[in-house]
């Protein structure tokens, strides 16, 4: 199936916002726009991306595959997400996953078959504050359990969208997707930020009800970047028998590569900025190294430092030549 007309202008605008050499940048914007039209990454979804940056498919696939977020094969509207990891596991999430899937009648990443729910279960959903958590559509319901769980999820298959414990109302996957490939949401409400629930405040209204704060910590001071090396305070002295740790040096990146490489050498490296390639250098010690260099010249480099050519033939032909002739010498 070949994607709408309003999908090319879209990948086009993407393409767009990177520099023209980085254009293989936009590949996972594109992969989220094609998702949000097809509501996967399918075949298809990988040959455009590959087609419209002027790559190959397996290079598209090998990033479509590595991120979860991008699915391989037909979803439902709603993500379904419980966390099963240490934390929500002790506090109930594996009941939580248990009872939702055989509710459902799916196991993990199984869609139901109205096609409206893909369950999955997740290592760690990053909020074990608000244990256990399940997110639909990566938007969170804290503190769940079956019975909330339950009710969430026929909310969702009635056609409901139930609304999460914190942030903006629930969209499609498809609308996620396009999110995330940089379009914003124009749905009333859809963009809203929840409040930081309790648990996340905690520790800092135990500071504030304890006195707790870090010694010489002036909270009206503004942050305004690492001040000048030049006028930083001498640090006071401890006793410590630990070496002092040196401010860097005003060295360019080339040059400190350089020195990392061949920490020896008392001049700084031919292509460091500022200096200047010797022009007497000496011509190459055999008929073999001056072959090998003829070969390089022959691969030339691909934008990623890699060899463009996939074949080293040319390169080894001029080696076997170069070494015949010693051996006839």
């Amino acid at each position: 199936m070949g994607f709408s007309q309003e999908t090319h202008d879209r990948a086009r605008e993407i393409i767009a916002r990177y520099p023209a050499d980085r254009a293989r940048s936009a590949l996972l914007p594109l992969l989220h726009l094609v998702q949000a039209e097809d509501g996967y990454v399918s075949p298809a979804g990988v040959e455009f991306c590959a087609e419209q940056l002027g790559i190959n498919k397996a290079q598209v696939s090998a990033v479509a595959t590595f991120y979860t977020m991008y699915k391989r094969r037909p979803s439902g509207d709603w993500l379904v997400s419980v966390c099963t990891n240490t934390m929500c596991d002790v506090l109930g999430g594996q009941r939580v996953y248990d009872a939702l899937s055989e509710h459902l009648g799916v196991g993990h990443e199984e869609t139901t078959a109205d096609g409206t729910i893909t369950l999955e279960h997740a290592e760690c959903l990053a909020a074990c504050d608000y244990g256990p958590v399940m997110t639909v559509n990566y938007d969170f319901f804290d503190k769940v359990d079956p019975d909330i769980a339950l009710g969430v999820v026929s909310e969702l298959r009635a056609g409901g969208r139930p609304a999460p414990t914190r942030g903006a109302r629930l969209c499609t996957l498809k609308e996620m997707s396009l999110q995330l490939a940089g379009f914003s949401d124009t749905r009333d409400g859809a963009v809203a930020d929840g409040p930081a629930g309790d648990p996340t405040l905690r520790g800092l209204r135990l500071a504030q009800q304890h006195g707790v704060s870090v010694t010489g910590f002036d909270p009206n001071t503004p942050i305004t970047g690492d001040a000048p090396v030049a006028s930083r305070p001498a640090p006071a002295a401890t006793g410590s028998t630990a070496p002092d740790v040196k401010a860097p040096q005003a060295k360019s990146p080339e040059i400190r590569a350089a020195e990392t490489r061949a920490p020896d050498a008392q001049t700084p490296a031919p292509d460091a900025p500022g200096t200047t390639v010797p022009t007497d250098r000496a011509e190459p010690d055999s008929d073999a190294e001056a072959a090998e260099s003829a070969g390089a010249a022959a691969n030339p480099p691909a934008s990623d430092a890699k060899p463009a050519g996939d074949s080293p033939q040319p390169q080894r032909a001029a080696l076997r030549d170069a070494r015949s002739e010693e051996g006839t010498q």
